[in-house]
């Protein structure tokens, strides 16, 4: 629950393409790990080429100018192999739907406790109350 979701991408996308990308992420997390309705809060920045500075390859995997980098900050509590389905569930979805390079789909989880999550009034909405 309570993802935070940046994603970053080259400008070579139009933005139409980067909000699509946004919409799959969030749906895919709603059918993988159950993020709540509405709880879409998503960061997304298109760059410049020279923004984005990545290896020609890295751990066999060789990477293009189509990159996209895909960072959600959830809370802790999620299994490794439930993180493992969502990563599949990400690429595959972005693959299906808009031809992206399975290669190019970069996903990295921060996972962090209910209580370093304020949804606004300065207030832990999540907070365990005593």
């Amino acid at each position: 629950m309570m993802p935070l979701v940046r994603i970053d991408l080259s400008k070579k996308y139009p933005e139409s393409f980067a909000q699509q990308v946004g919409n799959i992420v969030y749906n895919v997390m709603r059918e993988q790990i159950n993020v709540p309705e509405d709880d879409k809060f998503q960061i997304i920045t298109r760059h410049d080429g020279s923004e984005l500075n990545i290896p020609k390859s890295y751990l066999g995997i060789e990477y293009s100018d189509g990159i996209i980098f895909i960072q959600a900050t959830i809370s802790f509590g999620r299994s490794t192999d439930l993180k493992k389905s969502l990563f599949k569930a990400i690429c595959e979805a972005l693959v299906q739907d808009l031809k992206v390079r399975p290669q190019d789909v970069f996903i990295n989880l921060i996972e962090v406790s209910k209580e370093n999550w304020s949804f606004g009034n300065g207030e832990m909405q999540y907070a365990d109350k005593d």
